[in-house]
């Protein structure tokens, strides 16, 4: 306890085999309030506050009756879904395990295998009104590579999101700094009355993330 009453930040010690960035690491999640509250609340992972900011700002999730969560593990986002409409369908994907959550399909897949977009559909009965997508490339640590493969996610999900989607339906994707390019944005421009970007604040301020929120699919514009 510090002289002023307040316990002061948690520190960890260095093991020998962990490197510095590792206890960088592991003194952010220790000493960051989103990963304690997700504990209190039961989520699987702090970005599940990331979509419930989401939606208090865009009204994404109430009244949705079929959704699809694109890189879905742990499941947090899915998690949020469930509690705030429990009466949609869900169903969720991704190259990594993930834990069973009640009342969500699991495809443990690569959402880039070309059998992926059917698989998705046949688990829903009738197309989606909700795409999610929280996917971001393995990082290989040269930034122009990381970005181009982090976009080439969200550009796979936008096309599944205006092949797939009914009337009216949104599509909410992870970017990185600098937003969605120009192509992308155009597509998304063509097919949706509303394209904004957005940083919400469970997002970490160092970090380069932010997402694209598109609503209102016109089925016509494909």
């Amino acid at each position: 306890m510090s002289r002023s009453g307040r316990n002061p930040d948690k520190r960890v010690r260095t093991a020998r085999k962990r490197s510095a960035s590792s206890t960088r690491w592991l003194e952010r999640q220790l000493n960051d309030p989103y990963v304690k509250q997700a504990k209190a609340d039961g989520y699987r992972s702090r970005a599940a506050y990331k979509l419930i900011e989401l939606d208090e700002k865009f009204g994404l999730i109430r009244g949705a009756q079929r959704v699809v969560d694109l890189g879905i593990a742990p499941g947090g986002w899915s998690q949020v879904v469930r509690k705030l409409a429990p009466k949609a369908a869900i169903v969720g994907i991704d190259l990594l395990p993930t834990e069973p959550i009640e009342g969500v399909a699991i495809l443990q897949m690569d959402f880039m295998d070309d059998d992926a977009p059917a698989a998705l559909e046949a688990e829903l009965d009738g197309p989606p009104d909700l795409v999610l997508s929280d996917m971001a490339a393995n990082t290989v640590g040269h930034k122009q590579t990381d970005h181009l493969r982090t976009m080439g996610l969200v550009e796979a999900a936008a096309w599944f999101a205006t092949e797939n989607l009914s009337e009216g339906g949104t599509f909410v994707a992870k970017v990185l700094a600098g937003g969605t390019d120009n192509d992308l944005l155009a597509l998304l421009k063509k097919n949706f009355t509303s394209v904004k970007h957005a940083k919400p604040p469970a997002s970490r301020k160092g970090s380069s993330e932010w997402y694209v929120v598109a609503q209102g699919f016109k089925p016509r514009a494909r």
